[in-house]
């Protein structure tokens, strides 16, 4: 059964929801003309708030981050994303020497064999080119919602990033059901690992489907305790950032 089937639903509220997400977009794209980008993950959320942002803020740039351990079905969204709304999706990538040395010094598991080694990896494959892909900017657009686990229960429409950029995500207040009902009423394409039970899309190793009844985020780093949950992108990460950078060699930092 497709996620669609499983998920939409219409609930009260649903188009006011909606007219105020394309007014929040439409507001953020004036105020930050060209210093705005949408950090897409690919997930049902992002796809939703690209699909918005075509209708009704058609300016704001769109990027994601190729992480080199992402899903062959999340990598081909790419295209289909470009050829739909005829744009050009930024990718940002982690410095592949980096990466090389990371795995050679720690080996290809080394997310599962410890908290410190999984976050070191989210920095040098997330956390370091997330501040490449908004270093030139003011805001930048997510599809966090508050329903998506505890950590994000007092997610705001608007707030500031730990650089003091201005961080929207205008489906703060949706629900799971709001996410797949404007899929389905907008035939916006999503990743086919919806439908599998994924109902939050990471890097392949990190990432598993869902049983019934299991927490929306159970899928992501499951060997771990709940509130180590995060992979820094949505969390204070100077930390992060400043491990990616001595992995990263100084000419390519410049």
């Amino acid at each position: 059964m497709s996620a669609i089937a499983l998920f939409a639903r219409a609930t009260p509220g649903f188009d006011d929801r909606v007219a105020a997400a394309a007014a929040r977009l439409r507001q953020a794209a004036r105020q930050h003309a060209g210093r705005i980008v949408q950090a897409t993950s690919l997930g049902a959320e992002d796809m939703v708030v690209t699909d918005l942002l075509s209708r009704h803020a058609p300016g704001v740039a769109i990027a994601t981050l190729q992480t080199g351990m992402l899903h062959a079905e999340t990598l081909a969204l790419i295209d289909t994303l470009e050829a739909r709304y005829g744009v050009r999706v930024e990718r940002y990538e982690p410095v592949a020497e980096a990466a090389i040395r990371f795995v050679r010094t720690n080996g290809a598991d080394a997310m599962y064999r410890s908290l410190d080694l999984r976050k070191a990896c989210c920095g040098i494959r997330k956390i370091q080119p997330l501040a490449r892909m908004l270093a030139a900017r003011s805001a930048w657009v997510t599809g966090l919602r508050r329903e998506q686990s505890a950590m994000r229960g007092e997610v705001e429409f608007a707030e500031r990033d730990d650089a003091g950029r201005t961080k929207l995500n205008p489906l703060a207040d949706w629900s799971w059901s709001d996410v797949w009902h404007y899929i389905e009423c907008n035939a916006v394409a999503y990743n086919p690992l919806h439908d599998r039970f994924f109902p939050s899309v990471g890097c392949a190793p990190c990432t598993r489907a869902v049983a019934v009844g299991e927490d929306f985020r159970a899928g992501r780093w499951w060997w771990e305790i709940d509130a180590a949950k995060e992979c820094g992108l949505h969390v204070a990460h100077e930390d992060l950032i400043a491990f990616a950078n001595r992995n990263v060699p100084s000419e390519a930092n410049a």
